[in-house]
């Protein structure tokens, strides 16, 4: 690897000036380097922090899991990207795993590389389906970057891009009368993440989705669930929408799938829906989804993360931080609203929006990578490793307590 200062230039000068000087001017100076388990370390191994935001989800099993590079190793002594025209028993496999494991009877897998082409493609296939246009999405969403998946998301993300597809309207998360309000005989389906990550960890009332589901079966609508943060263990069952009894029609898995080493996606769907394929089965293909060589490393995830032992390690684990906060919570009263958790997908609720970002520093500072919710900046994100101890979980609830001290002394309170 380059030096530290070599790295950062070449950044600036090739990939992104504006990184660069939004890291320079928020005062965290820090260029990735090592990364090992729960801890990430700077490119001159002279900072080290524990990695509580796992880029949304995907270092669900920490940097560089053992198993998984071992996965990875073996598989790359005889396999390659392979060609999604033919047909792939390893893919198979992988889909048939994704159709035993899913909530409800998800027969289907179309394989993609990230969350925003899997939602796409979960989109096209709501729509050609049903005939009908219009896709209703959640205020201060977020699923992905990419063509439908950015339309579907929140306008902070769309609007400095022009005009965007036609067809799909945001209503308010976690109100069912809006959800009643908006719904008319052109909608083809309804997209929520189960727990939106980017607009703060919103944990959805216990009828919401069960009184969405219903209605969209009364309506021939198409649920489609957003499991791409959520999902893979991080609430401590394997999918976030278990926790509400809901069955959707289709769900998008990414992240974690990757075990943070390979990018992998899937589009898991009723059976009834593949019948778009059938006229054309090549009319959508992904060149590098559900690469041959991921396919072993997917399928490890979904061994470890489905293993009963580790989800309740989530849960034991998710205790200690709800009991911690439960004592930083009166010791820094002036700024600390509460925790927004289910298992180990949280969220730090703070009393205005200066105070994500605040945090975010503090936080760096006292050796904790935690990033704020960019749709809801009261609210920072602390999602670590869901492969961390009780003792880890201490030492990080440690560095929080540091880091809203460091927030109150900067507010003057």
């Amino acid at each position: 690897m380059n030096p530290k200062e070599t790295a950062t230039t070449l950044f600036a000068n090739h990939v992104s000036s504006g990184k660069v000087n939004f890291f320079k001017t928020a005062g965290i100076d820090f260029v990735l380097g090592k990364r090992e388990g729960p801890y990430l370390w700077d490119l001159a191994g002279e900072k080290k922090v524990i990695d509580c935001h796992c880029n949304g989800g995907v270092f669900n099993l920490g940097h560089r899991n053992p198993e998984i590079i071992k996965t990875l190793t073996q598989s790359l002594q005889e396999l390659d990207i392979g060609n999604h025209h033919l047909i792939s028993d390893l893919r198979a496999v992988l889909a048939q795993k994704l159709a035993e494991l899913a909530p409800g009877d998800l027969a289907y897998t179309v394989f993609g590389v990230g969350g925003g082409e899997a939602i796409d493609l979960a989109i096209k296939v709501a729509r050609a389906f049903t005939g009908k246009d219009k896709i209703i999405s959640a205020k201060g969403g977020y699923h992905g970057h990419t063509g439908f998946a950015l339309a579907a998301g929140d306008e902070k993300w769309r609007k400095p891009f022009g005009v965007m597809a036609p067809g799909f309207l945001q209503i308010p998360f976690n109100d069912f009368e809006a959800f009643e309000k908006a719904v008319e005989k052109n909608v083809a389906a309804v997209l929520l993440e189960t727990i939106p990550a980017t607009c703060g960890i919103s944990i959805p009332g216990k009828e919401y989705l069960l009184n969405v589901r219903k209605l969209c079966s009364e309506k021939e609508i198409i649920l489609i669930i957003d499991e791409v943060q959520s999902g893979l263990g991080r609430t401590g069952k394997l999918w976030a929408i278990e926790h509400f009894d809901v069955e959707p029609d289709m769900m998008v898995i990414g992240k974690g799938l990757s075990g943070g080493i390979y990018p992998m996606a899937a589009t898991c769907f009723k059976d009834k829906y593949e019948s778009v394929f059938h006229e054309d089965p090549f009319i959508h293909v992904s060149t590098f989804g559900g690469a041959e060589v991921g396919c072993p490393v997917a399928l490890k995830v979904l061994e470890i993360s489905s293993n009963l032992e580790f989800l309740k390690n989530v849960e034991e684990t998710a205790i200690v931080f709800s009991e911690g906060f439960e004592e930083l919570k009166a010791k820094h009263p002036q700024i600390l609203v509460g925790l927004r958790q289910s298992g180990l997908m949280m969220g730090i609720e703070m009393v205005n929006e200066h105070c994500g970002p605040i945090f975010t520093k503090a936080a760096f500072d006292a050796g904790l990578l935690s990033v704020y919710a960019a749709n809801d900046p009261r609210v920072a994100q602390l999602l670590p490793p869901l492969t961390i101890d009780r003792t880890l979980a201490g030492e990080i609830l440690f560095r929080i307590d540091k880091a809203l001290t460091g927030v109150k002394g900067f507010l003057g309170l």
